[in-house]
């Protein structure tokens, strides 16, 4: 007989919009595997999103594309199985959102075979009419607006994003359309700190930023840079929450604690 995992103190949707409503910052991190995700949980971290970055951190390389469908769901499958308690959102990789009926249909897979809550999206205005289709049918969504890395060879590279005039006035009504769309979360990543905030205070759905400032709801980085494991140049808005911890499982509690405490992200990673 199938008896489910206890259940303690699940995060949910509801509960992120509680503590943004609170003014109460919550704390994400990637993990890629079972271990990992259950130290990361008893750490205090409340979102676990296993990213497409695992194809520069774990597959090595040069950007997050190559990542498929089937590896997200390997590494989503072992991910729920070390949490009980924190959310666990996934990553659409690159390709598998390319119409609505596509998104359902991969979001569908990578539910059922994960138990995740959220998936998460790049796209901003390209995904309006996915977003409101998934949101239809009842599965949560986050967007990814700012520094999006599966557009990285459209970009030029990755590069701060909203800085001109125009840009930040078409981020600021995307963040919006989105949020009618149906959307539950927005992630910023490599936003001007002040655009950040002015989003997050118009938005009622709780916003997470990667190098876009302390006045965001809730902050997540990769868990490879917060150890300092990754190869070569680490990104502005990383930090080496390693340097003066004798443990991982104390640098992680670190990340949690200077977030809640809004001492991360500082003036030396956030972008102006």
């Amino acid at each position: 007989m199938y008896i489910p995992k206890p259940i303690d103190n699940k995060i949910t949707i509801p509960h992120l919009r509680k503590m943004k409503q609170d003014d109460e910052k919550f704390v994400c991190l990637t993990a890629y595997d079972y271990s990992f995700a259950s130290l990361v949980e008893d750490c205090g971290i409340e979102v676990v999103l296993v990213g497409d970055s695992l194809g520069m951190v774990i597959q090595g390389h040069e950007t997050t594309i190559p990542v498929t469908l089937d590896e997200i769901c390997y590494h989503g499958k072992a991910v729920a199985a070390g949490l009980r308690n924190a959310m666990l959102m996934l990553d659409m990789p690159f390709g598998s959102l390319n119409s609505p009926q596509q998104a359902i249909d991969n979001a569908s897979v990578l539910l059922k075979a994960t138990e995740a809550q959220v998936v998460k999206l790049e796209g901003g205005q390209t995904q309006l009419k996915t977003v409101e289709t998934l949101a239809k049918f009842g599965i949560a969504s986050c967007s990814h607006l700012g520094l999006q890395p599966q557009m990285v060879h459209k970009m030029g590279g990755y590069r701060v994003q909203g800085k001109a005039r125009a840009a930040a006035e078409q981020m600021r009504a995307t963040a919006l359309e989105l949020e009618a769309a149906g959307t539950d979360l927005l992630l910023l990543e490599c936003v001007p700190a002040a655009l950040a905030a002015e989003i997050t205070a118009r938005l009622e759905i709780p916003v997470i930023g990667i190098g876009a400032g302390v006045d965001v709801d809730g902050q997540i980085l990769v868990l490879h840079d917060v150890l300092n494991v990754t190869p070569g140049k680490k990104p502005k808005f990383s930090k080496n929450f390693m340097q003066g911890q004798s443990s991982i499982q104390a640098a992680i509690k670190r990340y949690v604690s200077e977030v809640k405490r809004r001492q991360f992200p500082d003036q030396t990673h956030i972008f102006t």
